[in-house]
């Protein structure tokens, strides 16, 4: 892979992110433009427009170019799903491909940012690799054998929204607290950025940034308590990841990848809570940071398809 020029969109729910890849996967040329909110026809012309812009900028009109969205595509029915972009209940790619001339493979962020990382990232050459998106929320996605896992119902590896073991949460005396997705004491609330900004606030702190509050943890003995938490719950999701997916690496990335020493924070959580003597998997931070979801895209355009 990465022998060819190639094109990504990142598709959120803030931006819609057209990057321009070299043969050696280097970033040459990125526009953003706010993503749309007043309905899907905005948002598809704003879309078609980047793709154009892309095209243009390599002076190719059949570039590769593959999409990278913060949402769900339905393998079989090809209806997207996603909370912060205009798109639910309608069938993107196929609309998109109107639009255009010619279907472009679409897959989830998380999923991409898997893809990348496995292949000349830090999972490069592992058999299996976990990526792990920490940020505002908490996503994954699996790479096994260099190939992104089937997925029958368009889901990444949702593990924000796999319940916090009660355990867990009794250790701390944490309560349940409910999350956006309709459920209570999922994951995402406790280990996402804004579940450590959370935590900050149950243990009264006045500075609960994130970044600030693992900063100060060096300093500050509630702090120091407030990650110490946030790490053991942590390496409960991490624990359930091994225990289903079993992953040799496990790649971090999202703003919290960010704080130093974080991997082996990690893997010290992990391994008290380990089933008796397996191994654990290498966790590490992403090699390619921000840019590694836009450059999973980017691959898998040359692959052609998702």
């Amino acid at each position: 892979m990465g022998s060819m020029i190639s094109g990504a969109i990142d598709l959120g729910g803030t931006k819609i992110e057209a990057r321009l890849f070299d043969e050696q996967m280097r970033t040459q040329e990125t526009r953003r433009v706010p993503t749309p909110q007043d309905g899907f026809d905005n948002f598809l012309n704003a879309l078609v427009n980047q793709i154009r812009w892309l095209e243009d900028a390599s002076g190719d009109s059949s570039l590769p170019v593959a999409i990278s969205i913060a949402g769900l595509i339905d393998p079989q029915t090809g209806i997207a799903t996603a909370s912060n972009i205009p798109v639910s209940g309608r069938n993107l790619g196929r609309e998109l491909g109107a639009a255009l001339g010619r279907d472009l493979p679409l897959l989830n962020d998380c999923m991409a940012f898997a893809f990348s990382e496995a292949h000349g990232g830090a999972g490069d050459g592992a058999d299996s690799v976990l990526g792990l998106i920490l940020g505002t929320g908490v996503g994954a996605g699996l790479v096994i054998n260099g190939a992104i896992t089937p997925r029958y119902a368009g889901l990444a590896v949702e593990i924000g929204h796999l319940g916090m073991p009660a355990r867990a949460l009794a250790r701390h005396g944490l309560p349940i607290w409910p999350c956006g997705c309709g459920r209570d004491g999922c994951n995402e609330n406790y280990v996402s950025g804004t579940g450590l900004r959370r935590i900050a606030e149950w243990a009264g702190l006045s500075d609960t940034d994130p970044v600030n509050v693992a900063a100060s943890a060096k300093i500050d003995a509630d702090a120091a308590r407030v990650m110490e938490i946030w790490a053991d719950l942590t390496g409960e999701m991490l624990y359930s990841a091994q225990l289903m997916l079993d992953p040799e690496v496990i790649v971090l990335g999202g703003g919290l990848s960010n704080i130093p020493g974080l991997p082996r924070r990690l893997t010290l959580a992990l391994e008290k809570l380990r089933l008796g003597q397996v191994r654990l998997p290498r966790i590490v931070v992403a090699k390619h940071g921000d840019s590694s979801g836009a450059r999973g895209a980017a691959l898998m355009a040359q692959v052609g398809k998702a």
